[in-house]
């Protein structure tokens, strides 16, 4: 089972970060803090909030900055609620519950899994690069999103990470769900996350004051650790 640490431990309902940099960089510090600066570490971070996470955290814990590019599968006919997520290797976790309640078939998760897969993986041309590498083994991997609601993106990109036999996997996050912190504590090394937040309507959005769409130029330019302009 991972070992769970957070700032802060308690239920919140308004915004608690200026913007995705701000967030990183608590993050970073947090992690600063817990010795994560003394010792060589990847960061992998998931596009896209979660690249300007990742890329603050990197620079307070002068570490490499790659990415994972994991990616909801959405339910046909109601593609904002995702029955499970899957990554550029086919790397697929399902949410059976989800499955049931929305009574998918077999084809139905094929299809919907191959298209999602296409996205991935055309996503994945588009950031050439900057892809995380292939070795991994033994080394300390930190795996960075901008949030986690029901938990099930991170979870196959930790899956996927761990067929390369890391050291220890770490997940850091600005803000996560009860549920989510359930679903993937006993997935790593150590869960550290800011603040909780109950599950009941909550997306990622509500934890930010700023939380504007990222293009791809933006997503790059973190990547590339060009100047990035502080949001006003």
């Amino acid at each position: 089972m991972a070992e769970i640490e957070e700032k802060e431990k308690r239920k919140h309902n308004t915004p608690i970060f200026a913007h995705r940099l701000d967030a990183g960089r608590q993050l970073g510090e947090e992690l600063r803090l817990r010795g994560y600066g003394d010792k060589p570490a990847v960061v992998i971070a998931i596009p896209r909030g979660g690249v300007p996470v990742g890329h603050a955290v990197s620079q307070i814990i002068d570490a490499r900055l790659e990415i994972i590019i994991p990616r909801k599968l959405p339910t046909p006919g109601n593609p904002e609620v995702g029955f499970g997520a899957i990554t550029s290797d086919g790397t697929m976790v399902l949410n059976m519950p989800q499955i049931e309640e929305q009574q998918l078939g077999v084809d139905d998760i094929k299809r919907v899994a191959m298209e999602t897969l296409g996205e991935v993986r055309r996503q994945m041309r588009t950031f050439c690069g900057h892809c995380f590498s292939l070795n991994l083994t033994g080394q300390t991997i930190i795996l960075v999103d901008d949030g986690l609601a029901s938990g099930f993106t991170m979870l196959a990109a930790v899956q996927a990470i761990r067929r390369y036999r890391p050291a220890r996997l770490i997940v850091a996050v600005p803000a996560s769900t009860f549920t989510s912190i359930d679903r993937l504590k006993s997935q790593v090394d150590e869960l550290i996350y800011l603040s909780e937040w109950d599950d009941l309507s909550f997306t990622v959005a509500d934890c930010y004051q700023e939380f504007d769409t990222l293009t791809d130029d933006e997503v790059r330019s973190f990547l590339s650790d060009t100047q990035i302009q502080e949001p006003q």
